[in-house]
Order: C-alpha cells, then structure tokens, then sequence
C-alpha cells in the first residue's frame, strides 16, 4: 500500500510552500548473501594456492638437500676407495 502525504508550510510572510511524501509499505530489499559468498571463497582459494606454494617450496629445498648428502656420500666413497688403493699399493711395494 502506497501513502501519500502533501505538507503545507506558510512563512510569515504569506508565501506557501508545498511538499509531497511518498510512504511505500514494502520492506527494504535486502542484498542477499552473495558478496559474502564469494568473498570467502575467493579467501579460501588464496590460503589453499599459499599452502599448496609453500609445500611446493619446501619440497624443492627437501629435494636439494638430497642431491647434496647423495653427493656427499659419493664423495665419501671416492675417498674410501682412494685409500684402499693406497693401502694395497703400500702392500704390493712392501
């Protein structure tokens, strides 16, 4: 249902001013819950891409150190093996 109200206001001076208000009885429209929705999604997507780049990153490091103990270990057994030959080189000019 629509009211209409129409005010009248006179000055002192005699002059008369008019003014009309419009009352809706309808409720305000509300916005729904969309915005929210996609904001925490859009929240949601960035942890998981920052979770998913720092296992990412630490897996590469994980790997790295690998690499280098394997070439530790063979730098190890390079060693071993050199004096192994020593040591049987000794024995054989004894």
């Amino acid at each position: 249902m629509v009211e209409e109200r129409i005010i009248e206001t006179r000055t002192p001076t005699g002059d008369t001013h008019t003014h009309t208000e419009i009352i809706h009885d309808r409720p305000e429209r509300s916005r729904g819950g969309a915005g929210w929705a996609i904001f925490v999604i859009l929240a949601l997507a960035l942890v998981v891409g920052a979770f998913l780049l720092m296992r990412d990153s630490s897996s590469e490091v994980a790997k790295d150190n690998a690499i280098a103990d394997a070439a530790s270990s063979v730098g190890e057994a390079a060693q071993n093996v050199g004096e192994a030959a020593d040591a049987a080189a000794d024995k054989i000019a004894e």
